[in-house]
């Protein structure tokens, strides 16, 4: 091969080896390049439709939340009040039979009547208590005041019988009916607002 050419070659390949060490180092300096903090200016832009959406999503769960707690608060008492209505409705038809099974939560309780034979509260003693003899004669009507489920698993009931001022106090537990030895007294306090009053009899 000529002299000048075989310089020429080694020539070319000493440049192209410089070329591509120039890019290899290229490379290397932007990989180990330090990261560029972050600043306001590039900050994502503010989206208003968003924000609104979310905030509109943040006050619906918070009512959401708001009127669950009043449907909760509001009805926490009403199956036994429920009952207790089932109950005075079986009396003003004079169904006593039926109203003592609701008393008992037991309404097949004449299939099994020897259980209630020796009981606390037998069926005859029901009757002088609930029949027309009873104390509060022939029952027409009855109306809830108040409940109150504050003293635990007993929910108790301020009840008017038969329009009576004096109130009877009946108690709830587990679906029974009972009497309780606490009373409901609805007592005025300031600006005329009425609280109620658990005093034990």
């Amino acid at each position: 091969m000529h002299p000048k050419k075989r310089a020429q070659g080694k020539g070319n390949k000493r440049e192209a080896s410089g070329v591509s060490s120039v890019r290899h180092g290229s490379a290397l300096s932007l990989y180990n390049a330090p990261e560029t903090p972050m600043t306001l200016l590039d900050a994502p832009a503010y989206n208003a439709a968003r924000a609104r959406k979310r905030r509109r999503t943040i006050i619906a769960s918070l009512i959401g939340v708001l009127v669950i707690a009043i449907l909760v608060w509001t009805c926490w008492n009403w199956p036994a009040e429920h009952r207790v209505n089932r109950f005075f409705a079986a009396l003003e038809q004079q169904h006593f039979e039926q109203a003592y099974g609701i008393w008992n939560n037991d309404p097949d309780w004449q299939q099994h009547p020897d259980k209630y034979k020796n009981a606390a509260y037998p069926y005859n003693k029901f009757l002088d208590d609930w029949s027309l003899n009873g104390e509060y004669g022939k029952i027409t009507s009855h109306k809830i005041l108040y409940a109150t489920s504050s003293l635990g698993n007993s929910t108790l009931m301020a009840v008017s019988v038969n329009g009576r001022k004096s109130l009877l106090t009946l108690g709830v537990s587990h679906g029974t009916i009972g009497f309780t030895p606490f009373s409901l007294t609805p007592q005025k306090g300031q600006f005329g607002l009425t609280y109620w009053q658990i005093s034990y009899q």
